[in-house]
């Protein structure tokens, strides 16, 4: 990993919030990180976003949960690389094949064309938006 990456500076950490709000941002965090991580498990279910999000919920509900999210051993490197803005070549094309994956499942399984369009177009979309970001140096 080259040393640009890894100078990423911290995101803003938003104000945590107050009362029964706090809980429900706690909630919403520990639901997308365990969305997040069956997504790393099942195929063409994306897992970084769901990850960033329930880090970014976390930050809203518990000092202590965001900072575990922020130094876990996996999250934590997938949080950093994510805020510098790269995407690595291996991401890249490992999001590919699940892409390529989730899609011959949907031209297989629906019959309807309207949604079918909006499936491929969907994955197409998603597709041209990781290519377009850059990767690391070295």
């Amino acid at each position: 990993m080259s040393q640009h990456n890894e100078e990423v500076p911290d995101m803003e950490t938003p104000p945590l919030a107050k009362g029964w709000m706090r809980w429900l941002w706690g909630v919403v965090a520990c639901f997308f990180m365990l969305v997040g991580i069956i997504g790393a498990i099942l195929p063409g279910l994306p897992s970084a976003v769901f990850i960033v999000v329930g880090a970014w919920a976390a930050s809203k509900s518990s000092e202590r949960l965001h900072q575990w999210i922020e130094e876990h051993h996996l999250f934590g490197h997938l949080l950093r690389t994510w805020r510098s803005g790269f995407i690595s070549r291996r991401t890249k094309l490992l999001a590919t094949l699940t892409m390529a994956l989730s899609m011959a499942l949907a031209v297989h399984h629906i019959s309807n064309l309207y949604l079918l369009f909006f499936a491929v177009g969907g994955i197409g979309c998603g597709l041209i938006w990781i290519w377009s970001r850059p990767e690391p140096a070295g």
